[in-house]
């Protein structure tokens, strides 16, 4: 009796955690998607609102970790040296997935509509065969196969509907692809890197993000995009710096449950989560920004989850 109802309470647990990342992944959308392209706020300065986030992040993590020395009853967050050289060695790599994941995100964001957001960034599950092949050397059935080719087929209908419809962003679609291919590789090179942390997802995702804010320093000044913000006309306007802590501190919760949602479920797991999870996002997006879009371009989006769908189903099986 005492096994059924634990593992009662762990498929709550899951649920939960899939759901907590539901919430906060759509409201970061929505959020990054105001401040990197609304004409409120109307800087042209992406690397720097994401580079900020980190900060935000980063800034957090030093408050908990104070918190747990002052107050270890009610706060916990685990020791660490991010300067360790054995953890600089360990991380990086993971870090520098992460930065570009974050950047392609953002980028992709700034340059497409929230509801073509989902078909823009749909090849995740594509990539994470190709590597599982390439980095594992997992073989590969005829019907994952088949569901890859789904998925491609209907990302290129997707961009060809976009495209009749004059909304399409050669731009934006490239960071969308790039943006699925890191996500691919950080979702399995997570599972790898969180032992060596002791499974502390909060102590890797402080690792992650100081590494990251070093890492954008070049990235803005080839961009040029410390000139746009010092020039910026709302540098001094509370309203745009409150806007942009609270996208910092929906970063940080998306880091987090980001990894939680791999430590509890698995890397293939957490990219079908995301493609169900973009399909209600794009769902909302449309009613949100009151789009009109064509049959053939829902179909688009009807093919890739299915196809993913059809995709974890095998791989369910397989296991």
């Amino acid at each position: 009796m005492n096994a059924k109802a634990d593992v009662y309470h762990q498929y709550l647990y899951i649920i939960f955690v899939v759901s907590l990342y539901w919430i906060v992944s759509i409201l970061m959308v929505f959020l990054n998607k105001i401040l990197l392209s609304s004409d409120k706020i109307h800087l042209n300065a992406p690397l720097f609102i994401t580079w900020f986030q980190c900060i935000t992040c980063v800034g957090i993590c030093r408050l908990l970790k104070g918190l747990s020395n002052v107050c270890p009853r009610y706060f916990y967050f685990p020791e660490g040296n991010p300067f360790s050289y054995k953890i600089v060695k360990t991380i990086l790599p993971l870090s520098i997935l992460f930065t570009g994941m974050i950047a392609s995100n953002n980028l992709c964001l700034k340059y497409v509509g929230v509801a073509f957001y989902y078909i823009g960034r749909s090849l995740t599950t594509v990539f994470n065969v190709i590597f599982t092949y390439a980095i594992l050397g997992e073989k590969t059935s005829l019907r994952i196969i088949i569901c890859c080719a789904l998925i491609i087929f209907g990302f290129w209908l997707g961009i060809d509907q976009e495209n009749l419809i004059g909304s399409l962003s050669i731009l934006g679609t490239f960071f969308g692809v790039l943006g699925s291919l890191t996500l691919s590789l950080y979702s399995i090179q997570t599972k790898k890197v969180l032992p060596t942390v002791n499974e502390e997802i909060w102590l890797l995702s402080y690792y992650n993000n100081v590494y990251s804010i070093i890492l954008f320093i070049p990235l803005l000044l080839l961009n040029g995009e410390f000139q746009v913000v010092y020039n910026y006309d709302k540098i001094c306007d509370l309203d745009f710096w409150a806007a942009m802590v609270i996208s910092g501190m929906c970063g940080f919760a998306i880091g987090y449950v980001t990894m939680l949602q791999i430590k509890v479920t698995s890397p293939l797991t957490h990219n079908v989560s995301g493609t169900a999870k973009a399909c209600v996002q794009t769902v909302l997006a449309t009613h949100w920004y009151d789009e009109d879009k064509p049959v053939l371009w829902w179909l688009s989006n009807a093919i890739i989850l299915s196809a993913s769908a059809a995709y974890a189903r095998i791989k369910q099986l397989n296991m």
